[in-house]
């Protein structure tokens, strides 16, 4: 009997441990900007092989989205991205106007993730593929999906689990200007 005891505490302890662990890590999938931080500027290339940078989206709210053709959550939430991008891309907010999304992918394959875009529906302009990795290392990007929001003037609103699902939609709905 004490060893079934015993058994089931260090059991009853690992996984005590392992949700430890996943939910910090779920939480910090990427760096913790401090509030009103400039957020890094990102230069890649869109899947025709031209150059997109995000300062050139200063004045409007943007979603920078970290996410990848293979990841399923990452895919699952393509359809929350894509239903807050037509809701609020002509929305006034209190420091932007409208809503872009600049997404960045970590595939590994340009050919999935261009389909991954057809595929989903991602219809916005933004779309830029982060293949040397230079991008998601820049952002501390540790798992994905991943996202941060900034402001008219570059700076970090929110992040992290506040951008995902429901989430989202509350968040943005805060920043609706009056």
């Amino acid at each position: 009997m004490k060893k079934v005891t015993y058994s089931f505490g260090i059991i009853s302890a690992c996984v005590i441990l392992f949700i430890i662990i996943n939910s910090n890590y779920q939480q910090n999938s990427g760096r913790v900007f401090e509030k009103d931080e400039i957020a890094p500027d990102i230069e890649l290339t869109n899947p025709k092989g031209k150059k997109i940078k995000l300062s050139k989206l200063r004045g409007k709210l943007v979603l920078i989205d970290f996410w990848a053709s293979w990841c399923g959550p990452c895919r699952r939430e393509s359809p929350n991205l894509v239903e807050a991008y037509n809701k609020y891309k002509k929305r006034k907010f209190k420091n932007g106007r409208g809503l872009e999304i600049f997404s960045v992918s970590l595939d590994k394959s340009e050919s999935a993730w261009i389909s991954a875009i057809k595929n989903d529906g991602l219809t916005w302009d933004n779309h830029g593929w982060d293949k040397t990795k230079k991008v998601s290392n820049k952002y501390e990007v540790s798992s994905i999906p991943y996202a941060v929001l900034i402001d008219g003037k570059g700076q970090v609103i929110a992040q992290g689990k506040e951008l995902r699902g429901l989430n989202l939609h509350l968040t943005l709905d805060r920043f609706i200007k009056d």
